[in-house]
């Protein structure tokens, strides 16, 4: 089974948060690249199992700057077959705005046909002991559902 991680960050707390979720996957005896977002491309989740997106939402509810054409390009993917998940930090100083990012690409994920393997997970700031726990357990969901998908 193989996973594809991609991260936008700007204070290293969604490349945290990526790393985490990497290191989960590997536990769980799939074979992971994790890349920054800049260095990705949508059509790269067409020769992985489990796509996973871990974007922070900047100022009030925008998306990463820098994601903005991976996101745009995502849209137009046809991945029937794959399994997704979300992961995301943010903070909860702009209450509704709060992680809107992470929604948004769950959404946009959801249109391209992909199957969504876990909830999508919300992080506070740099990902604490709670969040770890979180999403080792999102990890599970992803694997669960992609050997679901792959038997």
């Amino acid at each position: 089974m193989k996973a594809l991680v991609v991260y936008a960050t700007i204070t290293g707390n969604n490349e945290d948060v990526a790393d985490i979720i990497t290191d989960a996957l590997e536990d769980n005896n799939v074979d992971v690249d994790e890349t920054e977002i800049t260095m990705a491309d949508p059509a790269d989740f067409e020769n992985v199992d489990i796509c996973v997106v871990c974007p922070y939402t900047y100022d009030e509810g925008a998306l990463p700057d820098e994601g903005l054409d991976f996101y745009d390009d995502l849209k137009a993917e046809k991945l029937t077959g794959k399994v997704y998940g979300v992961a995301g930090s943010g903070d909860t100083y702009y209450g509704d705005d709060f992680c809107v990012a992470v929604d948004k690409f769950g959404e946009v994920f959801a249109k391209t046909g992909a199957t969504k393997g876990a909830e999508n997970v919300h992080v506070n700031l740099a990902p604490d002991q709670d969040d770890i726990k979180k999403l080792d357990a999102f990890t599970k969901q992803l694997v669960k559902k992609a050997a679901q998908i792959n038997d």
